[in-house]
């Protein structure tokens, strides 16, 4: 509610991140992850990614407009705020760790985190960013390429998808790149089926 960010957003990366899990779980980097439990939790817990922009000040979470640079690092700390929401929520629950929640606090903190280790807020790199924070990484990428917003117009799906690709191995996982590239109809059509009633989505 408090974000300029859509259901229709949230629909689509669950949709991608399960899609990319499916495609990825008999790759042998991912199997140890990847079976029809943990990726249904990730595809349940996918839509909390950005919980932790409730503790954004309205000022900088609404803004149309860029963001200054002091702006941004308080921006920057959405993914701990998330995290620290989520382990809440685990703690009062009684929750161990097996339950949905785990990814959800693993997407929510590292999906910002890049492949080279220059994202936030850990700089985390390579393997040592969690599986489902790569699937998500990539997913909202996409989506955002795909979608208007305050600051720019959508990019083509065509365009998106190159954008991404350039980012192999700097910002993405290169398999999960790969696969977004192998499942670029299915994204497309994702895209489509839920797009947001003002967004022309465009292909």
């Amino acid at each position: 509610m408090r974000d300029n960010e859509t259901g229709g957003h949230i629909r689509r990366t669950q949709h991608y991140v399960r899609v990319l899990a499916e495609r990825l779980r008999d790759h042998p980097r991912f199997c140890h992850e990847l079976n029809d439990e943990t990726i249904d939790m990730m595809f349940r817990s996918a839509p909390l990614h950005d919980v932790g922009k409730v503790a954004i000040p309205d000022a900088i979470l609404l803004k149309q407009g860029k963001l200054t640079p002091a702006e941004w690092e308080i921006m920057k700390r959405h993914p701990t705020y998330g995290r620290d929401a989520i382990a809440q929520a685990e703690l009062e629950l009684g929750d161990q760790g097996g339950s949905f929640l785990r990814f959800a606090r693993e997407i929510a903190h590292c999906h910002h985190e890049k492949w080279d280790g220059s994202g936030y807020p850990q700089g985390l790199a390579g393997d040592d960013i969690p599986v489902s924070a790569r699937l998500m990484a990539a997913a909202d990428v996409y989506d955002a390429l795909m979608s208007r917003r305050a600051y720019k117009e959508a990019y083509s799906h065509q365009r998106a998808m190159e954008m991404i690709q350039a980012e192999r191995g700097r910002h993405f996982d290169p398999d999960v790149v790969d696969a977004l590239q192998d499942l670029a109809e299915t994204c497309r059509d994702i895209a489509r089926r839920y797009r947001d009633g003002d967004d022309p989505q465009q292909a």
